[in-house]
């Protein structure tokens, strides 16, 4: 049985489902190995321009798997405190992978999403929620940090400090109309739409250039990290001036809209 399971239901979309219903998608290695090489297939697949990440059966994640955590590959002969580092590192790469792939990845969070659930939402480019999902930086429930997988670096990012730490320090489950409201999420729906939502999101960022979107995502991962407002616009400059200069983008959205017809681009 496979744990990560990678369709395309629609043109150009692909949906990578966590496929471990029983464990509620737990993060046992057995799981994230391969969810990272999914990942970057997918991410290498041309045909594809925006990515949907769930969950099957009523869970988006529930973290860390606390009865099985499954086999960590490669640490044959190590200590245990070298092997704690690098089972941390795979995990870290599932995040970086993430963030680096050429696509939009919208998370469709259909349930729990607890402690690196939470997390692996949060490193999503785009979040859309059902009604009955909801979040927990579970790492202080259970005598540990909250903070892993760059959650402290997203969070904050996403919603400001102030929830950001309210949050991470109590441990309290934060349900959808608060996710919602607060900038977890850009919008909750029913379960039943959830992956109709998402999938008509990834439809709206279709409709535009493949270098548009591609570059949009790499633009506001890099503004989050920027060491200054001034660096950051001469580095938008030139990626705007790449495109305007390098495809025929822009005079084909003035052709269109002279037109009166949907823009074609083909960069």
């Amino acid at each position: 049985m496979s744990f990560v399971l990678v369709e395309k239901p629609r043109p150009q979309i692909a949906l990578v489902t966590l496929n471990r219903p029983e464990r509620m998608n737990a993060m046992a290695f057995d799981v994230m190995v391969p969810l990272r090489e999914a990942l970057e297939e997918v991410s290498a697949d041309n045909e594809v321009r925006v990515v949907v990440l769930t969950g099957a059966g009523h869970g988006f994640c529930s973290g860390a798997d606390l009865q099985h955590a499954g086999k960590v590959p490669g640490v044959e002969g190590l200590t245990r405190t070298t092997i704690g580092r690098r089972s941390m590192e795979l995990l870290d790469n599932v995040m970086l992978t993430i963030k680096r792939m050429h696509q939009p990845v919208i998370s469709a969070i259909n349930g729990a999403a607890i402690g690196g659930g939470f997390c692996l939402a949060m490193g999503t480019d785009i979040r859309i929620a059902a009604e009955d999902a909801y979040f927990r930086a579970a790492g202080i429930n259970n005598g540990l940090t909250a903070a892993e997988l760059g959650i402290s670096y997203t969070l904050p990012r996403a919603i400001g400090s102030t929830r950001a730490f309210e949050i991470m320090l109590t441990g309290r489950d934060v349900d959808a109309a608060e996710a919602e409201r607060i900038g977890i999420v850009s919008r909750v729906v029913p379960g039943d739409k959830l992956l109709e939502a998402a999938y008509d999101t990834a439809d709206q960022i279709l409709r535009w250039s493949r270098s548009g979107g591609e570059l949009t995502k790499r633009l506001l991962w890099s503004g989050l990290e920027a060491g200054s407002f001034e660096s950051h616009m001469q580095t938008e400059g030139m990626a705007q001036l790449y495109v305007r200069l390098t495809t025929e983008n822009f005079d084909e959205a003035v052709r269109a809209r002279r037109d009166r017809r949907p823009p074609n681009f083909l960069d």
